[in-house]
Parts: C-alpha cells; sequence; structure tokens
C-alpha cells in the first residue's frame, strides 16, 4: 500500500511522517510478521488444553457465549472483530460504556479471576494468527474513541494493534483508576487516552523485534 491509498482520514502531516519512518523500517515490519505467526501458532498448540478448561469455565459460570466478540478499530481504520474470553454477563456492552471499571456489576465471578491474570486476552492469538492483530503494538480502540483521535494519533493506525504494548503495562489497572471518582469516559478520553497515545507513538519510533520480545517479558512480569 502507498501512502495516497491510505483512507483520506488518515492523511495528515503526522500520518507522513510516522510512514515514511516505518517504510525504512520495511525489514523490520516483515519480521514482525513472522514472529507474531510463528509464536501465535506455537501458543495457540500449545495451550490448547488450557483453553478448553478456561472455555468450559467461562460456560458453567453464566450463560452465554465462551467469547466476547466486539469490533475494535485496527490497521488503516478498518473495523474487526476481537475475540476475547468472555468475563462479563451476556450483552454487557448494550448495558454500560465499553470501559471497565473496578468495581463494574457485568462482570462475573470466573471473569474477575480471568480479568486479574489478563486470561482473556490470550484469545486474541487467533486476530494475530489471522493478521488483524499483532503481538505487540498500539492496543486497538472502539470506533467511539477513534473518532476523537488528534491528527497524530492517527497515526497509530499505520500498524497492526497489538495483545500488549508499553501503554498496556503502564496501564494495567487502569480499571482501578476509572473508578476513582467521576465520569469514567470523560477521564480515559482526557486523561488516560493522550497519555496511552504518547508511549504509542514512541513505540513506533523504536519498532523492532527484540523490543517487542523485551515488551512481551515486560508485561509477564507486570500481571505475575
Amino acid at each position: 500500500m502507498t501512502y495516497e491509498m491510505l483512507p483520506e482520514t488518515m492523511k495528515n502531516e503526522f500520518t507522513k511522517s510516522y510512514w515514511q519512518d516505518l517504510r525504512s523500517h520495511k525489514a523490520t515490519l516483515i519480521m514482525k510478521r513472522i514472529f507474531d505467526i510463528v509464536v501465535s501458532f506455537v501458543a495457540l498448540v500449545v495451550l490448547s488444553p488450557f483453553f478448553l478448561l478456561l472455555a468450559i469455565a467461562v460456560k458453567i459460570d453464566s450463560p452465554g457465549p465462551v467469547f466476547y466478540k466486539q469490533e475494535r478499530v485496527g490497521r488503516y481504520n478498518k473495523n474487526f472483530k476481537i475475540y476475547k474470553f468472555r468475563t462479563m454477563v451476556k450483552d454487557a456492552d448494550k448495558i454500560g460504556l465499553p470501559l471497565t471499571t473496578g468495581k463494574d456489576p457485568r462482570i462475573t465471578r470466573v471473569g474477575s479471576f480471568i480479568r486479574k491474570l489478563r486470561l482473556d486476552e490470550f484469545s486474541q492469538l487467533l486476530n494475530v494468527l489471522g493478521g488483524n492483530m499483532s503481538l505487540v503494538g498500539p492496543r486497538p480502540e472502539v470506533r467511539r474513541y477513534v473518532d476523537a483521535y488528534t491528527p497524530e494519533y492517527m497515526a497509530t493506525l499505520l500498524i497492526r494493534p497489538g495483545i500488549t504494548a508499553p501503554s498496556s503495562i503502564a496501564f494495567k489497572d487502569e480499571d482501578k483508576l476509572l473508578n476513582e471518582g467521576g465520569d469514567p469516559e470523560k477521564i480515559y478520553v482526557e486523561k488516560i487516552l493522550p497519555q496511552k497515545m504518547k508511549m504509542n507513538l514512541e513505540y513506533m519510533r523504536k519498532i523492532s523485534v527484540w523490543n517487542d520480545l523485551r515488551i512481551i517479558f515486560q508485561t509477564i512480569a507486570a500481571v505475575f
């Protein structure tokens, strides 16, 4: 794809700068994709018995599907379906905000445990293998927040979103921050999102497979 082929909503001086920088790292991006495919495939095979147990626990705990599917915005500002092990009651997205606070009553008993260890994110390995996501990259947002992006934030849509990112580690207790008082959505858009975007843009400038490996190990350490 050329810069001219990008959606008009993404074309500005900031995205052009990041586009040119990414073009100079073309070999790195190819290696990053190969790394994603190999690791996600191996992980899905090795963890499949554990995923089966997790699926049974989710199903027994509350009525509803095993996976929660939500539309997010990915590379080149295109929508895709993200897969997560369901941690909330059925149709939770229809009875509340797309954000989740620490004491959200929609979270199930098994879901609370799953969220603490970030086990719900493991199913996104399917998204990685399918090409919608990467192991590491800016976390994908819902459309309502992407529509509020500044021109510079749009540059984060030049690469595949990730299961984890430096911003994910820094804001691993995001649900608690949203529960400190006030409008959770306002807190997220005005205080948390700008800091996340700053980290995402810094990640793009330093993109490499070795950096991805470092972030993956930092994520594991942060969870446990």
